[in-house]
């Protein structure tokens, strides 16, 4: 219990580290708004952490940053809001961020809508292991970047498509979180969710003995994602030797 106490405070001390890094980025036009539910929806997220972050030798699925449906309204990695209040039954309050876009509006549990890329990871654990406790002596899911980028029409910016002058600072500070998570957490894989979050996992964790790889994005914004993303995912973890039956 008191190792748990202990990776469960490493990990909070790592989000605290990572807010104070972010805090002083500045992102020009096309972004407009920037999210950042590690602050706001702080409440949420620790809890997902008591819940989720205490096993060591697990996988990390890693995924790019908070879609503006997802995190942003929950403040759990990938956390759509019916997984995250049906399944994992986290509901501890959500904040609102300094400055909100009128067209993407933080409203927490009580957000209408669902973000497809959330859902079907989510949906998918639920498939494989029933309860949350027995997806999580397996697997741990985080974020690369926590936050939300939005233009002023309400579009979602992706980090990767930032300007390289913003691009560095922040994939610096990411980069730095993200290597003191696996160093705490010691897993046995860390699977890019897509192909950004492979290439970021593998330039911050360079020289750390892990195996690195990747699945399928389930975003449906990618067309091989729409047709049996579950399965395909599946099958891609088996390939790097993870297999969900409790052998790999």
């Amino acid at each position: 219990m008191h190792l748990e106490l202990r990776t469960l405070d490493s990990l909070l001390e790592i989000t605290d580290q990572l807010v104070r890094d972010l805090r002083g980025l500045r992102f020009g036009p096309p972004v407009t708004y920037v999210y950042n539910p590690l602050t706001y929806a702080q409440a949420p997220y620790r809890r997902y952490l008591e819940r989720s972050g205490r096993g060591k030798g697990r996988v990390i699925l890693l995924g790019m940053n908070p879609g503006p449906w997802g995190m942003a309204q929950t403040g759990v990695p990938c956390g759509e809001v019916g997984a995250v209040r049906d399944w994992l039954c986290i509901d501890e309050p959500v904040g609102k961020p300094a400055a909100e876009h009128p067209k993407r509006p933080v409203l927490g549990l009580a957000c209408s809508r669902s973000e497809v890329s959330g859902a079907r990871i989510w949906s998918w654990a639920r498939q494989h292991f029933h309860t949350p406790q027995r997806f999580f002596r397996r697997f741990f899911v985080a974020n690369y970047c926590p936050l939300t980028f939005l233009e002023a029409s309400g579009r979602n910016r992706t980090p990767d498509k930032l300007p390289a002058a913003e691009r560095q600072p922040l994939f610096e500070a990411c980069d730095r979180a993200l290597r003191r998570t696996v160093e705490v957490l010691q897993p046995a894989y860390v699977i890019g969710v897509g192909v950004f979050a492979e290439r970021r996992t593998r330039e911050a964790l360079d020289g750390l003995d892990v195996a690195i790889s990747r699945i399928l994005h389930p975003s449906p914004a990618n067309p091989a994602a729409n047709q049996g993303w579950s399965a395909k995912a599946t099958a891609e973890l088996a390939a790097c030797g993870i297999r969900l039956d409790g052998s790999g």
